[in-house]
């Protein structure tokens, strides 16, 4: 276990640094400079000094070493749209936001979802499935913004009841989190569904049954822990998407979020916020999936076997 513990590691490693130099030259061979339009009304030597600040007056491949020393330290740089902000201070300032708001949003749409699926599963092809399908369909096919403005047309404009957008108050957390759940219990209702109902087919749910064991005993032990294993794989990419799927929501309801600045910086070449959000993102996602092993290993005991 310690072995395939160090080899998921060095290959999170290798992943990261191939991320990093990827981006760091794709960012590079984009048309434009970003701080030409912050430097164009400036004295000559003033522009000098602020290329070389940044490191921008050297060869290309020596500002991918200066960028890769200064990664190993944990120094993902200065901000170019905005001086005297460090990339680490304003991911670990605007993270925050995005997580309280993805994440309440991510657990009622798992919690929800996987309710919704179990009854689906359950009730097959009676009206409580096709309810459920009918929800799942609304989730996956339509898009989150139009969705967005439904909520703010009906609870902020119409009844009045809630701010459109704005950040600050408990309040201005309600309609944000409706609309990025509906999305989890879409996504959480049709998988474990699926999940469900292949299950229910196994021969050890027959050898249950077949014991005289409960139908509630034969869901909660059998059945439902070795469905949610699929819900287990989308939801380290769930806790990702948290971060980077919420900057439509985030612009739309003014929440400063890391989404929000990560359009921002794309918008402004802003090449260190980009590489540095894009390898927080990458280090995310990485270490979620490391964490999906783990939990693998605890739902199935036959993955612990296998590992052995």
């Amino acid at each position: 276990m310690v072995k395939h513990v160090l080899k998921r590691i060095g290959y999170m490693l290798l992943t990261l640094f191939a991320v990093a130099t990827i981006t760091f030259f794709l960012m590079r061979s984009i048309p434009g400079d970003p701080l030409a339009s912050m430097a164009r009304n400036l004295p000559e030597q003033t522009k000098i000094n602020y290329y070389a600040k940044y490191g921008l007056d050297q060869p290309l491949f020596q500002q991918y070493l200066i960028y890769m020393k200064g990664l190993l330290r944990l120094d993902l740089g200065e901000s170019l749209l905005y001086p005297g902000r460090s990339v680490v201070g304003e991911i670990a300032r605007t993270s925050p936001v995005s997580g309280m708001v993805g994440g309440i949003a991510l657990v009622i749409g798992t919690l929800i979802g996987v309710v919704l699926g179990i009854i689906a599963a359950l009730k097959k092809n009676s009206w409580p499935d096709y309810l459920v399908m009918f929800i799942a369909i609304l989730g996956a096919t339509v898009p989150v913004f139009v969705l967005a403005s439904l909520m703010q047309y009906i609870f902020a404009v119409r009844l009045g009841a809630l701010p459109a957008s704005g950040w600050g108050e408990s309040r201005h957390l309600i309609l944000p989190v409706i609309v990025m759940s509906f999305g989890s219990i879409a996504t959480y209702a049709r998988y474990i569904k699926s999940s469900m109902l292949d299950t229910l087919n196994q021969d050890y749910v027959l050898t249950a049954r077949a014991k005289g064991l409960s139908e509630k005993k034969v869901i909660l032990s059998h059945v439902l822990r070795n469905s949610l294993l699929p819900a287990v794989t989308i939801f380290s990419g769930s806790i990702v998407g948290v971060f980077t799927g919420a900057f439509v929501i985030e612009r739309m309801f003014s929440i400063p979020g890391i989404g929000y600045y990560y359009i921002s910086s794309i918008n402004n070449h802003d090449y260190t916020m980009i590489l540095g959000t894009t390898v927080f993102y990458a280090a995310l996602f990485i270490i979620m999936q490391l964490v999906v092993d783990f939990v693998y290993m605890i739902i199935d005991p036959r993955i612990r076997i296998a590992a052995d």
